[in-house]
C-alpha cells in the first residue's frame, strides 16, 4: 500500500474527519472510499442522449466536409505517425459486448 501526505485547509479537514465519524469510520477509510467513488464515477458508462449524438454526427460531418479529401500517401503517412497503445487489460471482445449490450438496454 502506498502513503500521500497532504495538506489540506483546516476547514476542509474538519468536514472530512465530521464526514467520516457520520460513517463510523477513520478519516484515512472515509478518504479512500471518497477517492475511489470519484474514480469510479469518472469510468462509468452513460447513455448519450440522442440529439446530442445527432449533434456530434451533424459536427463531424461538417469537420470531414472542411477537411476535405487526403490522398492515399496523405492517409499512410498520418497512419504511420499516429501513437500507437496497447488495450487495457481485461478489454475483451466479451466486455466491450456487454457493454454494447448494457447501453442498448439503456436507450429502450
Amino acid at each position: 500500500m502506498s502513503r500521500v501526505t497532504l495538506d489540506l485547509p483546516d476547514s476542509l479537514y474538519r468536514q472530512l474527519e465530521a464526514q467520516a465519524q457520520r460513517e463510523g469510520v477513520l478519516l484515512d477509510q472515509y478518504l479512500v472510499y471518497a477517492l475511489t467513488r470519484r474514480l469510479t464515477v469518472a469510468y462509468a458508462v452513460r447513455a448519450v442522449p440522442e440529439a446530442a449524438v445527432a449533434e456530434q454526427r451533424t459536427q463531424y460531418a461538417a469537420l470531414l466536409q472542411s477537411l476535405g479529401q487526403a490522398s492515399y500517401e496523405e492517409i499512410e503517412k498520418t497512419l504511420a505517425e499516429r501513437e500507437v497503445i496497447e488495450p487495457e487489460l481485461g478489454l475483451t471482445a466479451e466486455v466491450v459486448a456487454r457493454l454494447q449490450a448494457r447501453l442498448a438496454d439503456a436507450k429502450q
